[in-house]
């Protein structure tokens, strides 16, 4: 298994980043510019990455001001859950992380980590700005 992970404090209650997380509508804002023909209902979204992949996730659990997961929800190339995690840091700041475990071979671990490190660091640092 392979977890690739970051953190970030955002200025704002949890529940306020939770309720922005549990919506997929919301991820858009999150994504990097090689993302395209992103839909999204506030449980699915269906995006496709540049010379990459077509992805479908569908959020499999929501614990509410805790933790939020996403699964495929249709075949990806492998087996991956994306997980944000919530913590108060204060009664006005909240610790955010975001977590991609995924089963990779050897052979896909050299393709996919850095791809898959840079997503995670651009999520969290644009989670960051949309909410401020």
């Amino acid at each position: 298994m392979t977890v690739i992970q970051n953190s970030t404090q955002i200025n704002k209650p949890l529940a306020e980043v939770y309720q922005f997380l549990a919506d997929l509508n919301n991820h858009e804002q999150l994504m990097p510019d090689n993302i395209y023909n992103w839909t999204s209902t506030a449980d699915e979204a269906r995006f496709t990455i540049k010379n990459m992949a077509k992805l479908a996730l569908r959020i499999s659990q929501r614990i509410e001001n805790k933790e939020l997961v996403c699964v495929p929800s249709e075949e990806a190339p492998f087996a991956i859950t994306l997980r944000w995690k919530l913590d108060e840091a204060s009664a006005e700041s909240t610790t955010a992380s975001f977590v991609i475990e995924a089963e990779l071979n050897m052979m896909m671990k050299m393709m996919a980590s850095g791809p898959l490190q840079k997503l995670v660091d651009h999520q969290v640092s644009r989670l960051k700005e949309v909410l401020g």
